[in-house]
């Protein structure tokens, strides 16, 4: 996958200093149908999916409401002695 610091190298040495394709692919170690593909894509910089990485307390978030006080949350504790 590029990255979009590559694709602004692709961009700038193509337009602004005006190298081949074929040079930019030597330099970069690319393809040449690559270094096409991103200089024909109408995108400034490639779309990633948004990830979502599941967290060891998401399974408690229910327990920790925001304004929610602790003898809400687990009422077999009231800890009074």
């Amino acid at each position: 996958m590029i990255d979009v610091a590559l694709l602004g190298i692709i961009r700038r040495w193509h337009l602004r200093d005006e190298i081949s394709l074929r040079e930019i692919a030597r330099r970069l170690g690319i393809s040449r149908n690559t270094v096409r593909r991103y200089l024909r894509s109408e995108t400034k910089e490639p779309a990633y999916a948004e990830r979502r990485s599941s967290s060891g307390l998401d399974k408690y978030s229910v327990q920790f409401q925001p304004g929610s006080s602790p003898s809400q949350a687990s009422p077999e504790c009231s800890g009074a002695t």
